[in-house]
C-alpha cells in the first residue's frame, strides 16, 4: 500500500501573534493534489493536529474539510492525538468514523489499538500509540517500576503482540533519542522525555509525530516526517516535505520525500535600513513572506517597524545587530553616550517595536518601574 506519512499539523497556531490558518488551509490543499498525483491509499497523521487542546472553530472547521476530503476519496485515514491535542476531544465520533476507513486513537487504555488490512501482499496491521506520559502509563502495569518515558514506553512495546512474520507498522507521537529539535516544539527540561529507537526494532515503518525538523532516526524507515509548516524562525532554514510510504514486501518498504511549497515563506534577513528599504533589494524578494529582520544600523531607526511594514507587510520580528547589542550594553550605559534618559530610550524602544507611541497611561507606569527601580538601587 501507499501512505503519506503526516504529523504536527496545528492547525489555528499562531506565530509571532500572525495567524497561520490561512496559510495551513493553502498548504493543505496542496497536499490533496499530492495525494491526486500520487496514487495514494492512505494517510497516517501522527499527532497534534491542532496546536491547542481546544482549538478555536475556525481551526476545527479546517480540519473537518481536510478530513471529509480525504473520505470523499475513500481513502484509509490514521489518527492518534498528540501533545497539544485533547485525547477526549480527539476520540469524538471515532467509532461510527471506522465505517468510512477513519480510525482514531485518542487515548490509551492499556493496550496499543491496531487496525488490520488487506493489500496485494497480505495482511498489514498498523499499530496506533497516542502521546503517553508515564503517569498514563503506570495505572496499567502495577508491577513495574515506571519513572521514565523510556520506562513507560518499554512496557507498553513489550506487552504488544503481533505476528513478526506479516507487515507491522507502528504510529507514535514521541522524542525519540538523537532527533534534532527547534525552538517551536515542546519538550521537557533535560530531556527527561526521551526514548530509545530500537525499542521499535520489530516495526517495518515507524511513523512518528512531535519533533517539526523532517528526519529519519537510526534507519529510513524511522521518520519524523516534520510539520508541514515553518513554526518558527529556528526552522527558517528546514526544507519541508510530505512522506510517501510505499509498503511492498515485509522487508520492503520504500520512503519518498516530496517537498512542500508554502503560501508564505518564513525567513530571516539582515542589512542596514536604507539596503532593505532599497528598490533593486526588495524586488527581488518575496516582500510578502513572515520576517525576521535584523538591522545593522549603529542608530536606532525611529519607528523601524512601522516604515519598514511599508514594504514588508509581515515582518513579525525586528532586532539590531549593531556595536551596541553586540556588547551588551545596559539602557543607563547606552543612555549616557546618547545623552538621553532612560525613559526617552523606553518610548523609542516601544516604537520601534509597536509601531505607535505609548498612551500616557503606559508611560505613567514605566515611570513609575524607573522611579522604583531607582530606590532599590
Amino acid at each position: 500500500m501507499r501512505f503519506i506519512h503526516l504529523s504536527d499539523l496545528h492547525i489555528g497556531k499562531k506565530v509571532n501573534e500572525f495567524s497561520m490558518l490561512e496559510d495551513q488551509q493553502w498548504v493543505l490543499t496542496h497536499i490533496l493534489e499530492i495525494i491526486d498525483q500520487n496514487k495514494i491509499q492512505g494517510v497516517f497523521i501522527a499527532g497534534d493536529l491542532y496546536d491547542k487542546a481546544v482549538p478555536p472553530s475556525d481551526a476545527v472547521a479546517l480540519m473537518d474539510h481536510f478530513l471529509t476530503k480525504l473520505v470523499e476519496r475513500s481513502l484509509y485515514v490514521f489518527i492518534i492525538a498528540g501533545n497539544h491535542d485533547s485525547q477526549e476531544r480527539i476520540s469524538f465520533a471515532s467509532q461510527v468514523l471506522k465505517s468510512s476507513k477513519v480510525f482514531i486513537a485518542g487515548s490509551y487504555k492499556g493496550t496499543i489499538e491496531k487496525v488490520k488490512v488487506e493489500d496485494e501482499y497480505g495482511p498489514l496491521t498498523i499499530s496506533m500509540l497516542p502521546f503517553l506520559r508515564p503517569v498514563q502509563i503506570r495505572k496499567y502495569f502495577p508491577e513495574l517500576e515506571i519513572e521514565t518515558y523510556q520506562d513507560g514506553m518499554k512496557a507498553v512495546i513489550e506487552q504488544d503482540e503481533f505476528d513478526l512474520i506479516q507487515r507491522n507498522i507502528l504510529m507514535l507521537h514521541q522524542f525519540v533519542t538523537g532527533a534534532q529539535t527547534c525552538e517551536s516544539e515542546e519538550l521537557s527540561v533535560g530531556g527527561i522525555d526521551q526514548i530509545d529507537g530500537n525499542l521499535f526494532d520489530a516495526y517495518d515503518y515507524v511513523a512518528l509525530g512531535h519533533i517539526h525538523k523532517p528526519q529519519k532516526i537510526l534507519r529510513e524507515t524511522m521518520r519524523y516526517c516534520g510539520t508541514p509548516l515553518k513554526y518558527s524562525f529556528s526552522e527558517a532554514s528546514h526544507e519541508k516535505s510530505l512522506v510517501i510510504v510505499d509498503i511492498l514486501e515485509k522487508t520492503n518498504v520504500k520512503v519518498q520525500l516530496i517537498p512542500l511549497q508554502c503560501l508564505r515563506d518564513l525567513r530571516e534577513i539582515k542589512g542596514t535600513y536604507m539596503e532593505l528599504t532599497n528598490r533593486s533589494y526588495y524586488e527581488h524578494t518575496n516582500i510578502m513572506d513572515y520576517l525576521h529582520i535584523t538591522l545593522t544600523d549603529e542608530e536606532d531607526i525611529l519607528d523601524a517597524v512601522s516604515r519598514l511594514r511599508g514594504i514588508y507587510p509581515n515582518i513579525m520580528k525586528l532586532d539590531y545587530d549593531n556595536q551596541r547589542t553586540r556588547s551588551g550594553q545596559t539602557m543607563e550605559d547606552l543612555a549616557a553616550t546618547l545623552d538621553k534618559t532612560p525613559f526617552e530610550l523606553f518610548k523609542e524602544f516601544y516604537v520601534t517595536q509597536n509601531g505607535q507611541e505609548m498612551s500616557p497611561e503606559q508611560e505613567d507606569i514605566i515611570l513609575q518601574l524607573l522611579e522604583e527601580g531607582d530606590r532599590i538601587k
